[in-house]
């Protein structure tokens, strides 16, 4: 192992200053690593007791530290030379100073990272950390609504084979000091007024708007939820079918793409009631949330994977239902498939761009329209092609029938509509309810193509 840094500690074991050490991290700007079961020389020794142990250093850092640290903090057991370690990684808290709560805000409960030790904190610090505390979070803010219900969430909880008792309210920290219902409170409960967009737009631009969805209006948990299984399915498989195979490619990085969508849900600024959005073009997706960097934060260290929750307390419950993994790992899984300019800050948005990986490259066009050729020549039927030179737009049944002058909709179905979806031509807007009376149809790419082909 390498030797200890000003973001990484060592024990040997589960000892009384382990809040002095955190503490430390909590006031950090970089956050930080607490490593149980490793000596100051880096030399592994395991821990014996493994879940006794994670069950104290939860304990602790819950009812141990003022503010609550809950939500900045993860506890985990490693492997390392076949040994079981502990690890706790600690993010940069917001709420600075971070102070052990029987000796309060003074230089004996206060510390700050200096070098590889955890040093008292000057008072002068203190006062000013102090001041500059951020007082605006949602978990300060009271909810308008006090009658509020969390069915939808102790749903998702025990779909997690974990429970909500009594005192969830107060262990979720989803009350304000006088014992209201927060801001986090609110956007958690079954109703409320917050909405999630996801838009597609026809084209490069925003002038065409062939479709808008809004998800929310409930349980963030669940809008969340909705939201992914939504761009899972725009998030559709391109098949190039070759004389002996049929080969898949997603549109985007799935791994990569779920992260970016989280992140811009669980850190948006919802101080300001501006919900995230995610908007699809033919070229790209885009992901925007409100509020940019945390104070204090630099582009390098918001690469470089350092975290700094910017709501805590949805960060805790997302973490709890397994939407989220370990603390600053949503953005080193985004850079492993998207590089860095695929971020723009502004002062008061973060906007990720991800480019659809079948448009943007030549070699993909060409690839696309050998294949467009090729079908044309061999599989596409005339039917099919008539059905693709009519559909300009969204259109149901009925329309696309209309349009062809078919009364016949068997006929339709077995020779116009079937093959055309099945060829990967035209697309469902509602897939995964192929028998909605609301569904309607629309051109894929490789439809666009084969369009422009034979008209």
């Amino acid at each position: 192992m390498r030797s200890e840094t000003n973001r990484i500690e060592y024990k040997q074991q589960l000892t009384e200053d382990l809040e002095k050490e955190a503490i430390a991290f909590l006031n950090y700007q970089e956050g930080g690593i607490i490593y149980i079961g490793i000596d100051k020389a880096g030399k592994v020794i395991g821990v014996f007791d493994i879940d006794g142990d994670m069950l104290k250093i939860k304990d602790r850092l819950k009812n141990n530290i003022m503010p609550s640290s809950m939500g900045l903090f993860d506890v985990i057991t490693e492997s390392i030379d076949s040994k079981d370690i502990i690890k706790i990684t600690f993010a940069s808290g917001t709420e600075k100073p971070y102070y052990i709560k029987k000796l309060g805000m003074s230089e004996k409960g206060t510390f700050i990272r200096v070098g590889t030790a955890a040093e008292p904190m000057p008072v002068r610090m203190i006062e000013s950390l102090f001041a500059k505390r951020t007082r605006n979070s949602i978990g300060k803010i009271k909810s308008l609504n006090q009658n509020l219900t969390f069915e939808q969430l102790k749903i998702y909880y025990e779909g997690s084979k974990k429970t909500l008792n009594q005192q969830f309210a107060s262990n979720l920290e989803l009350l304000t000091e006088d014992g209201s219902y927060n801001y986090v409170a609110y956007l958690l409960a079954d109703v409320n007024g917050m909405s999630i967009k996801v838009a597609k737009y026809d084209g490069l631009d925003r002038v065409d708007l062939t479709e808008n969805n809004e998800y929310g209006y409930c349980s963030l948990v669940k809008a969340t939820k909705q939201v992914l299984d939504k761009i899972d399915v725009e998030n559709k498989t391109l098949a190039k079918i070759t004389s002996k195979e049929r080969e898949e490619k997603r549109l985007w990085n799935s791994v990569a793409l779920r992260e970016a969508i989280i992140n811009a849900i669980v850190h948006n600024d919802y101080t300001s009631e501006v919900p995230p959005k995610f908007e699809f073009f033919d070229d790209r997706i885009e992901i925007t949330s409100f509020g940019s960097l945390p104070q204090g934060m630099t582009e390098k260290e918001f690469f470089e994977g350092y975290s700094v929750p910017r709501n805590k307390e949805l960060m805790r419950v997302f973490r709890d239902l397994d939407l989220v993994e370990h603390l600053g790992s949503g953005v080193p899984r985004i850079l492993r498939s998207y590089g860095k300019e695929c971020f723009k800050f502004t002062e008061n948005f973060l906007r990720m761009t991800f480019p659809a990986s079948q448009q943007v490259t030549q070699q993909v066009t060409q690839q696309v329209t050998q294949q467009v050729t090729q079908q044309v020549t061999q599989q596409v039927t005339q039917q099919v092609q008539a059905l693709i030179s009519v559909l300009n737009k969204e259109m149901n049944r009925l329309e696309i029938q209309e349009k062809l002058n078919l009364s016949d909709r068997e006929n339709f179905r077995a020779k116009y509509l079937k093959p055309a979806l099945e060829q990967g031509y035209i697309e469902m807007t509602k897939p995964d309810k192929p028998n909605s009376r609301l569904q309607k149809y629309r051109l894929t790419i490789f439809g666009k193509q084969l369009k422009n082909k034979i008209l």
